[in-house]
């Protein structure tokens, strides 16, 4: 069913790949500063399921297809580059949802479904994970067995190997969000993850 030799291959090539400081592991590292780990994971279901069908898609052909109507897939980045950076000013000036309150003031958590949103909006509309699962993955699909079973098991490693790495940068996140805590100094945690909002929008702009 699958080749076991290139599966080899490819489970160091991609874990190199997503372990990589990215949009999405940014975004996960700012929620785990602001949300906490366990409110991250509904984040993460968002980017997975967003990673899932940009690899099937991508494989698939869909996205030569896209690159020949950019303009649609151009608005849809601005649109959600807007919203993240809307976001990263509100934790600037310590509001919204997302914003770490001083000591004695209870958190705001943002709701699931945002949050589920953002994720899958990140994964979809980042145009170099389109072409780097396009380049990617048709080189470790073997042509001499069937099609699906082997991009199944890819795409099944590629979402553990994403899960493990956002996990290790929320779980960053939440560490540096406690250091801040402890030292009272809750505006500076609120800003520099602003900043790593604004930098994911860029990210998303300029990708």
């Amino acid at each position: 069913m699958i080749n076991l030799a290139l599966m080899g291959a490819f489970i160091p090539t991609f874990l190199f790949v997503s372990v990589t400081p990215g949009m999405c592991m940014t975004l996960a590292m700012t929620l785990g500063m602001t949300q906490g780990v366990r409110r991250t994971f509904w984040m993460m279901w968002g980017e997975m399921l967003g990673v899932a069908l940009v690899a099937i898609l991508a494989v698939c052909g869909v996205a030569a297809m896209m690159l020949q109507f950019p303009v649609v897939f151009q608005w849809f980045k601005i649109a959600g580059a807007l919203f993240l950076a809307y976001i990263g000013w509100q934790m600037w000036w310590a509001k919204g949802k997302l914003a770490i309150p001083q000591a004695g003031i209870s958190r705001e958590l943002m709701p699931r479904r945002t949050l589920f949103s953002q994720g899958f909006v990140t994964a979809v509309s980042n145009p170099k994970g389109w072409a780097f699962h396009m380049a990617l993955l048709p080189p470790f699909i073997d042509s001499q067995l069937a099609f699906w079973p082997q991009l199944l098991v890819l795409v099944c490693i590629i979402l553990v190997l994403e899960f493990l790495s956002m996990l290790l940068y929320a779980s960053g996140g939440k560490a540096l969000g406690a250091f801040f805590q402890q030292q009272n100094k809750v505006q500076w945690l609120n800003r520099i993850a602003a900043s790593l909002m604004f930098a994911v929008a860029l990210w998303m702009l300029l990708g």
